[in-house]
């Protein structure tokens, strides 16, 4: 069962004010004096108070809803993440609210805001680095929360994804074991994925007595960005005769650009990549990357959600999808 939310009177009561002008408050905050606005604001910080646009006999009731928030809705990893979620959401009767944030903190906080006013009962949440607001608007709704992606990292209450240390650890220790001895690690947006990965390949190279080395950038991965890093590499590592890149589209356009240049794969330089998306499965060379099931993945989160919403006791919190290395012709 919900937890029983703070109300718009709990706030009014706490500040010694009417429900009326904590409204106005929240409708436009100039409507009412400088001090009162100050306490206002402190008594919806400290109450954790959220918004409710269903009506206020309502806002107890479940809405038969759960909110996903992903940071991107182009990327095809969550594009199959979706499918999956929606797949056991359609079948018990549920309605999935997406919202998208960019992989920026303060967004979700704005877009969870929004969906939590909307009295979901669950969420699916992508990423582990939420602001404090999100953590403490989480503990006020007391609804599930899962998160995906990773089955490793500490979560908030459910954990549904792969090692994506292991997985990186392992396709790294593949292509030593092919002959390579200069690997580097090509890292994009640097989240908190992108840099378990890194240590995973780190851990694999240190395992093997060889030097690790990486490029990295903040900037969001493209087929161009690959093309962009390998020649960065070749600039700073012009020993490099492998690549391991964060994820497939890095790996295709290091693969394109590596063509352009007449640069032999995988007899002058190896290239893994990480997803293992279709278009690497049917391009020549056909890519060595880690598959991710992203669709189970989905499936999967729905229905621990949909079954801790519903009361059942989960005998664990953390829920591990497996990977499978796609070694292809690439390295």
């Amino acid at each position: 069962m919900k937890k029983k939310r703070p109300s718009l009177q709990d706030v009014a009561d706490q500040v010694g004010v009417t429900k009326m002008t904590v409204s106005r408050f929240l409708r436009d905050p100039e409507q009412v004096s400088a001090p009162l606005r100050s306490k206002i604001a402190q008594a919806v910080e400290t109450l954790g108070y959220i918004p409710n646009k269903a009506p206020d006999l309502l806002s107890n009731a479940t809405s038969h809803s759960i909110g996903v928030l992903l940071p991107s809705l182009t990327n095809q990893v969550f594009a199959e993440v979706i499918r999956g979620i929606e797949t056991v959401a359609d079948r018990h009767g549920y309605q999935t609210m997406l919202a998208h944030y960019g992989y920026l903190p303060k967004k979700e906080e704005e877009r969870l805001t929004f969906l939590l006013s909307y009295n979901i009962d669950g969420v699916i949440l992508a990423e582990r680095t939420h602001t404090e607001r999100t953590l403490k608007m989480l503990k006020t709704a007391g609804i599930p929360v899962v998160e995906l992606m990773d089955s490793v990292s500490p979560c908030l209450d459910i954990a549904v994804g792969i090692d994506n240390f292991e997985a990186s650890r392992q396709m790294t220790a593949v292509m030593i074991a092919r002959g390579c001895r200069h690997v580097v690690y090509l890292g994009a947006r640097q989240d908190e994925r992108t840099i378990i990965r890194l240590q995973g390949y780190e851990q694999a190279m240190y395992d093997a007595g060889l030097e690790p080395k990486n490029i990295m950038t903040p900037m969001s991965s493209s087929y161009s960005l690959g093309a962009k890093l390998l020649h960065e590499c070749k600039q700073k590592y012009p020993e490099t005769d492998g690549l391991f890149c964060t994820n497939d589209d890095l790996a295709i356009g290091v693969i394109f650009e590596c063509q352009r240049l007449g640069i032999k794969i995988p007899e002058e330089l190896a290239i893994a990549g990480f997803h293992g998306h279709d278009v690497g499965q049917v391009m020549t060379p056909k890519l060595a990357s880690v598959l991710t099931p992203r669709e189970l993945m989905g499936r999967k989160a729905a229905e621990v959600l949909l079954a801790k919403m519903t009361g059942n006791k989960l005998s664990q919190t953390s829920f591990d999808v497996g990977f499978d290395l796609l070694l292809g012709e690439s390295i």
